[in-house]
């Protein structure tokens, strides 16, 4: 059975969902790539293993280590690389090699942490964000995916269990769902930081947006739209979206004489 009939099913299944959780801003060029990606290497949104960010298509860990199973990895060897590391100053930098058979060539990759490129939410874990990493880049060249992954994205840095896709849940916006997913509240960071935007007028503005009076009121749904919204306006029109969130600015009130 051919990659392509073998995946037939998993490719509709990912666009239905892909459009179900990020249809505000899926245009018919990422569908497409979604489509070829999981023909190819079978990624699963729904076992969170592939992550739409920013307009463009990110493997997770899980992805990457179940790809390496499905293809009948060999083996993945980790090791620090001591030079660079620095205990102290929390920087560490592995080395991971993946054999794709028992006598096979390895493949090698590297991975970096520091506190200067891990999310705050994840200080003091910079040596398993850095292995982590490393795991990442080694069957990325082993299996030639071109697609970056989550975990080596500063905002999105944890540990070695994080997933791919906000999936919909009942539970506060600002947490995950218990598997390790990439929070909400570290991807509005990502974009309050890419656009350089107003954190504190963007919170206002996701407020009104969700219609509650703070946003830890949201649902979690609502906050995923509302920051799929917030992507889709800093992408489309900058300029035009700060207008709009120093409409959130507070007037001053003068003390009375």
């Amino acid at each position: 059975m051919s990659k392509n009939s073998k995946y037939q099913h998993l490719v509709a299944s990912n666009r239905k969902l892909a459009k179900q959780v990020w249809g505000d801003v899926l245009d018919p060029q990422q569908v497409r790539s979604l489509s070829e990606i999981t023909r190819y290497f079978g990624f699963s949104i729904a076992m969170r293993e592939i992550l739409l960010l920013q307009g463009g298509w990110y493997v997770t860990h899980a992805g990457l280590v179940r790809l390496a199973k499905r293809r009948y990895c060999a083996g993945i060897d980790v090791e620090a690389v001591h030079e660079f590391c620095d205990p102290i100053a929390a920087r560490w930098s592995f080395k991971a090699t993946v054999y794709k058979s028992k006598n096979g060539k390895g493949f090698v990759g590297h991975g970096d942490a520091a506190p200067s490129n891990v999310s705050s939410l994840v200080r003091g874990s910079e040596m398993r964000v850095a292995e982590t990493r490393a795991v990442n880049r080694a069957p990325r060249k082993a299996y030639g995916i071109g697609l970056c992954s989550v975990e080596e994205l500063g905002a999105f840095s944890s540990a070695p269990k994080a997933s791919a896709v906000p999936a919909p849940s009942n539970g506060h916006p600002s947490n995950g769902n218990g598997n390790g997913q990439p929070r909400l509240r570290d991807q509005l960071c990502l974009l309050i930081r890419q656009y350089n935007l107003d954190a504190n007028l963007v919170k206002l503005y996701a407020a009104d947006f969700c219609g509650t009076a703070t946003l830890s009121g949201a649902s979690r749904e609502l906050v995923e739209s509302f920051i799929s919204h917030l992507a889709s306006a800093a992408k489309q029109n900058r300029d035009a979206l700060v207008c709009k969130l120093n409409s959130y600015v507070q007037p001053t009130v003068e003390a009375r004489s």
